[in-house]
């Protein structure tokens, strides 16, 4: 099976791909425009390996999309290439409705030509899989969970872009019938995450004894799904889940934000000792504009159709993920020396602010 992989340099993309070509699942195409998170060092396991070909490409281009389906020919295509940081899109916007809107339109062009062209036996075969997230569906109370079937009710452009793209594929797939699944997933977190997202800055602004910015009073709420248990549900949805279906995946771990960051400052008191406790770190915020209170996911759909739950407990994949940004000194120093200082970002165009919170 051939597999390509849009976005596949960046943090979900690589864990995906490095999963498919490591594990011999499948072949891959990985397809990434090298944007701020793209980053060819995440893919550096697979970038010798055979079954491995890395092209950049800008899925807005459609010409370039077209070409490379046909020149490759896949059995699939996972779409993963997005803006994907909340508060970036907060400063600015245009990029998001860009790639994540316009993008996903070409792309889904690009692959229809493509589709209606295979033979019968591969065109039945094939399938477009669209990965979002889930913050289509906006803020939670305090109770409940969001269910696949959840009105969608986006509250950033980040997340009104994403849900414009996710829309996009429902039609292809009743207008044209393209053979689409869509998968909606928690916030992420594990190896080679880009150090704006709040588990990675946590980890090296604590590493590095600087202060540790929480958006209000962390009293945020969110469902943190190990990347390497998304990447087993990704395979999973592509290979067995039905056309037109939509699939929740979550970690089943609600934490407060600051909760985490408790966590982390606690774990790195215990692996690398400083002068005084990380908590000491710890310095509150103005909140972001629209800041979401709680998102949770109902997982029981792909664990009643696919068998699938997250294998990682919060606690030993936080501690994983700790020890990884400790033993890769080398991938994030690059990023954090160049693309990546932790400034502040979300607060609006006109906002003033030194230090990131880096908040999903």
């Amino acid at each position: 099976m051939k597999v390509l992989v849009t976005g596949g340099a960046g943090f979900i993309g690589s864990a995906l791909v490095r999963k498919l070509v490591l594990q011999g699942l499948a072949e891959v195409v990985t397809v990434d425009a090298l944007t701020y998170a793209g980053n060819l060092a995440s893919l550096a396991p697979v970038m010798e390996e055979h079954r491995h070909r890395f092209v950049q490409a800008d899925i807005r281009d459609g010409e370039a999309m077209a070409s490379l389906l046909e020149a490759e020919a896949p059995d699939a295509v996972m779409h993963l290439a997005a803006e994907s940081h909340v508060d970036r899109s907060i400063d600015g916007p245009a990029a998001f409705i860009d790639t994540n809107i316009v993008g996903t339109y070409t792309l889904l062009e690009a692959v229809r030509g493509y589709w209606s062209g295979l033979p019968v036996s591969r065109k039945e075969a094939f399938r477009f899989h669209h990965v979002s997230t889930d913050e289509v569906y906006g803020s939670l109370g305090p109770t409940g969970a969001f269910k696949e079937t959840t009105a969608y009710a986006p509250n950033s452009p980040y997340s009104a872009s994403k849900a414009a793209s996710d829309h996009l594929v429902r039609a292809w797939h009743h207008t044209y019938g393209v053979p689409v699944v869509t998968t909606n997933c928690s916030n992420n977190y594990g190896p080679y995450q880009f150090p704006e997202k709040l588990i990675p800055l946590m980890i090296l602004n604590g590493l590095e004894e600087k202060p540790l910015p929480v958006y209000g009073a962390g009293a945020n709420i969110r469902d943190w799904l190990h990347v390497e248990d998304h990447a087993d549900a990704l395979w999973l949805v592509l290979t067995r889940g039905t056309p037109g279906q939509v699939y929740n995946i979550g970690g089943d771990a609600e934490r407060r934000n600051i909760d985490v960051v408790h966590l982390i400052c606690d774990l790195l008191d215990e692996t690398v000792p400083a002068v005084k406790p990380r908590r000491e770190l710890i310095a509150f915020v103005t909140d972001r504009p629209g800041h979401d209170a709680r998102y949770a996911m109902d997982i029981s759909r792909i664990a009643a159709e696919l068998d699938w739950r997250p294998s990682h407990s919060f606690e030993s994949g936080l501690r994983q993920t700790l020890d990884w940004y400790l033993a890769n000194r080398s991938w994030w120093e690059a990023i954090r020396s160049g693309q990546y200082r932790g400034d502040r970002l979300g607060l609006g165009a006109n906002g003033v602010s030194s230090a990131s919170a880096g908040v999903p």
